[in-house]
């Protein structure tokens, strides 16, 4: 069960970071930030999870808004996932993928 939360938290760091990098990236482009490669390669990486915000959120919420919606989901998502592999890793500590927790105690 860790191995699957761990992998479920890789997921969940990599569309967080995208779409703070798209962020960054955005303040330094902000006029033409639509045609960046890096600002499109970040909006690429970060869609699905956008794209997912934008079929749960009624359509009051602005599409501009969806990016900072997607961010603070996936950020208790990772809280949640890190409460979960804490919690799986102290009820079973002999699985494989929580030897490394076991090592910094």
């Amino acid at each position: 069960m860790a191995f699957v939360l761990i992998v479920a938290k890789a997921l969940i760091e990599i569309a967080g970071l995208a779409l703070l990098a798209q962020f960054l990236v955005g303040i330094f482009a902000w006029g033409r930030r639509n045609e960046n490669p890096i600002y499109r390669l970040f909006q690429l990486i970060a869609s699905p999870m956008t794209r997912l915000v934008r079929l749960l959120t009624p359509k009051v919420v602005l599409d501009r808004h969806i990016p900072l919606a997607a961010f603070l989901i996936l950020v208790f998502a990772w809280i949640a996932t890190v409460f979960g592999i804490a919690h799986s890793c102290a009820v079973e500590p002999a699985q494989a993928s929580c030897a490394r927790l076991h090592q910094v105690q």
